[in-house]
């Protein structure tokens, strides 16, 4: 169970998921630490795939959703998202990549404040540090 409360620091970078790459297949929900990826099912008959999305506030930036932690002599990178659909934003940009990271439009703009207007919080905090 991920901890509630403010932060103490924030994440230089943080995941965002381009919901257009998104398969769905949860593979970056099972390995997250701390819980801030959650699969949105597909909303309306256009869009019968489903998705995944990460709480951008709760994330820590480790990285692990991308790829599995290796040693940094090895050659070989293992990646989580066979989909490529998650990147590691810099925290002051995240507002903005939240805002195009795709998805269905009418989800998007149901949900813009939780989604953008919580990113756009974080690159406020970010750029004031």
């Amino acid at each position: 169970m991920a901890k509630s409360g403010p932060r103490k620091k924030l994440p230089k970078e943080v995941a965002v998921i381009n919901a257009d790459n998104c398969t769905g297949c949860e593979a970056c929900l099972e390995v997250c630490p701390v819980d801030c990826i959650s699969k949105v099912p597909g909303q309306t008959i256009k869009v019968l795939q489903s998705f995944c999305e990460i709480d951008v506030e709760r994330c820590v930036g480790c990285e692990v959703c991308v790829h599995v932690p290796t040693k940094k002599t090895d050659p070989y990178e293992l990646t989580v998202c066979p989909w490529n659909a998650i990147e590691m934003v810099p925290t002051v940009l995240v507002a903005q990549v939240v805002a195009q990271k795709g998805g269905p439009p009418e989800y998007m703009a149901d949900n813009w404040d939780r989604l953008v207007g919580t990113a756009q919080r974080m690159a406020e905090l970010a750029s004031a540090t």
